[in-house]
């Protein structure tokens, strides 16, 4: 094992000389032979080494006998060390994760504080080339995208540091026998010898029967690990740039869009990496229930013929196609609809900030789609403003019989995305009278000219226009 972890790390420059390093040490054979692996480097680099043993609370007793026998180790072998007891039950009944995922998640936030109050450069693991492989077909089985089957990083990013795996290069023999050469105590967890947890089943009915057919299978998956990993590092820089240069991305309003046309004329493989920065844009952290069928329903919508559709993803994100648009943003029930009631002489600001006007005038002329004069006697105040219902219709100026909103936008293209606030003026009867910037209504409720009317006046905050035809 000594020779196996010294060349890998040699051949990934993961050796970090005069720097306060942090060990994860559960007492397991495992992490007690990285424990003395660094020891043993400690003078050499001119190391200050701080093993760190956790008890997450799950195993009474029995976990916290494993802290007190790595406190007791370190205090033989001459080393620093720290243990704490976390609720990882608390935790998982207060955030609704499984014991895995809540154990993980308290463990690396006291790794991370415990970086950043030491002021360490580096926090070492554990995890060997057997976890790797386990990791690699489990998150194969699951149907995880390519930079998750990738595996596990030889290192990363972590706190005020890096976190490093030096041992994936090792298989799980070679540390036990490292363990028996150099005479090293070690606790067993009876827990992993169950296949209760996924990791457990994966280890004993997967890959234990792989490696007695491939005993040298572990290297294998490293090797696939790290080429893979050398590959998306490449393809996710080609991703950013198209990104950058086709998406809209609003971090403001968690929103983001493109023109389908010219996103498909890119690879597949950027589509598909530019469909996961855009979730990893709008979520920050992906919802557990965020599945690889999700990336089958991004470009089968893509690729529909219908002109308007809409997909429902975890933590109400909606992707919502228009046209030859696509645009990406969570679901506010309530954010857009608005009803408003004004009076004529009056006015009512609207939520974009566009002002809409009602006065009295002598004149039955208008002056564009954005003003509209009928006959006020036609009218019953007061008037009303607000979004669209299921089921609106109106009667169109020159036309008989009435037609529904919802057919006006199809017929005028007008995106799914932007029918939902549009306004609708009606009468205190219901009535409505104006499609605002698309169709003027006609009432019929009197004929010639009456002498009176009611001018209403749309416009739009500064720098913006209702979309919509100009033949209103």
């Amino acid at each position: 094992m000594e020779q196996t972890v010294t060349a890998f790390m040699d051949r990934h420059g993961l050796w970090k000389e005069g720097t306060t390093i942090l060990v994860g040490v559960s007492g397991g054979p495992d992490s007690m032979a990285l424990l003395h692996f660094l020891k043993e480097q400690k003078q050499r680099r001119n190391w200050h080494i701080i093993a760190l043993s956790v008890d997450h609370g799950l195993r009474g007793e029995e976990s916290r006998l494993d802290t007190v026998f790595v406190k007791e180790t370190c205090e033989k072998w001459g080393l620093v060390s720290e243990t704490v007891t976390l609720d990882v039950p608390g935790w998982k009944k207060e955030h609704q994760q499984s014991t895995q995922v809540a154990a993980r998640e308290m463990r690396y936030r006291y790794f991370e504080e415990c970086m950043n109050r030491y002021k360490a450069d580096v926090m070492f693991l554990a995890h060997h080339g057997d976890d790797q492989a386990e990791t690699i077909l489990m998150r194969l089985a699951r149907g995880s995208n390519p930079a998750a089957v990738s595996g596990m990083d030889i290192t990363r990013p972590f706190a005020s540091g890096e976190l490093i795996r030096p041992m994936l290069s090792c298989s799980k023999v070679q540390i036990q026998q490292y363990c028996e050469q150099h005479d090293i105590p070690y606790r067993i967890d009876p827990s992993n010898a169950t296949v209760d947890y996924t990791r457990n089943f994966f280890r004993h009915r997967v890959l234990d029967p792989i490696k007695t057919e491939f005993p040298t299978f572990h290297q294998h998956a490293q090797r696939f690990s790290e080429a893979l990993k050398a590959d998306e590092a490449y393809l996710e820089g080609q991703a950013a740039e198209m990104f950058t240069d086709v998406v809209e991305y609003d971090a403001g309003k968690q929103a983001a869009a493109f023109e389908i046309e010219r996103f498909l004329t890119y690879p597949i493989a950027l589509q598909r990496r530019v469909y996961h920065l855009i979730l990893m844009y709008l979520y920050q952290a992906l919802p557990v229930d965020l599945h690889h069928r999700h990336e089958a329903q991004f470009f089968e919508l893509i690729a529909s013929s219908k002109a308007n559709s809409s997909l429902d993803f975890p933590a109400g994100l909606q992707l919502t196609k228009s046209y030859s648009r696509m645009t990406v943003s969570f679901r506010n029930e309530e954010k857009d609809l608005f009803h408003y009631t004004f009076h004529a002489p009056g006015s009512v600001t609207l939520p974009d900030g566009s002002l809409l006007t009602a006065s009295f005038t002598p004149h039955s002329t208008e002056n564009g789609f954005h003003d509209f004069v009928l006959p006020i006697a036609d009218v019953t105040l007061p008037l009303q403003v607000r979004t669209r219902k299921n089921g609106d219709k109106m009667k169109l100026r020159g036309m008989r019989g009435t037609k529904k909103v919802k057919d006006i936008f199809i017929d005028e293209k007008i995106p799914a995305v932007n029918r939902r606030d549009w306004p609708i003026v009606e009468d205190a009867t219901g009535t409505i009278l104006w499609l605002i910037g698309l169709r003027k209504g006609e009432t019929g409720r009197t004929t010639g000219e009456s002498g009176s009317y009611l001018r209403l006046c749309y416009q739009a905050k500064k720098g913006e226009q209702t979309g919509g035809p100009s033949n209103a």
